[in-house]
């Protein structure tokens, strides 16, 4: 096969793998994570299901594909933020990724609800997932680490009996920071999710109406509570 043809049959399964998951997400949005089907896609397509296995052999590989989607774009997101922000304070560049995170949730409810909503029953992320879902992390930890080796962070407090686990953490996720910070963070990271999941899935409806002031206020909080200085 010459060079031209396999460049040509590349493009082509490249365009067939894109409109699979552009259908796939529609019918996220329509049906859910928990009634994507295989039949269903192929047959928006125009495909018969044998040609759609081809591409994604189960419902499994397709959602596995559209979770790394989303991560990575969410991760793009935040690192796109952080950089835009490198020249500004810790504070500032954590607010700045935070609020960021929060705009793509906004704009993708469908994928956010993929990634941070309910588990979709019988899947189970695999661990190719583990690098695209660890991008926003990595950015906040990268924040407190140039702290860190900079300004200094004010170590938060840490209760005995969470000394191990946070000891573990810190192996685990960010040797070169300390126990009590790791802890804070990881801690920092599921409110910041619980924060946009609150808003986006409606819970605070009829509780916070003025929701950006809202939203960076409780940031800044979290910017405090690991150590970043003082809250504005």
């Amino acid at each position: 096969m010459s060079s031209t043809a396999r460049g040509a049959r590349a493009r082509a399964r490249t365009e067939i793998t894109a409109a699979i998951k552009d259908e796939a997400r529609r019918q996220l949005a329509d049906e859910g994570a928990a009634r994507l089907s295989l039949r269903a896609v192929a047959r928006e397509l125009g495909m018969v299901s044998s040609a759609l296995y081809r591409y994604f052999p189960s419902r499994d590989d397709l959602l596995t594909a559209l979770i790394i989607d989303a991560y990575d774009s969410l991760g793009e997101t935040a690192e796109a933020a952080h950089a835009a922000a490198a020249d500004a304070g810790a504070v500032r560049r954590w607010s700045a990724v935070c609020e960021a995170v929060r705009t793509w949730a906004l704009g993708h409810p469908h994928e956010y609800a993929l990634i941070y909503g309910s588990p979709v029953p019988g899947y189970v992320a695999p661990k190719t997932t583990v690098p695209a879902a660890s991008r926003v992390g990595l950015v906040l930890i990268g924040i407190l680490r140039d702290a860190h080796q900079g300004p200094g962070l004010a170590v938060p407090p840490l209760a005995p009996e969470l000394r191990p686990e946070a000891d573990r953490m810190t192996a685990d996720l960010a040797p070169d920071l300390p126990p009590e910070t790791v802890a804070a963070l990881v801690a920092a990271w599921a409110q910041l999710y619980g924060l946009i999941g609150f808003e986006l899935f409606g819970q605070f409806k009829g509780v916070v109406e003025d929701r950006d002031p809202f939203f960076r206020h409780a940031v800044d909080r979290l910017a405090h509570g690991v150590g970043l200085g003082d809250p504005r």
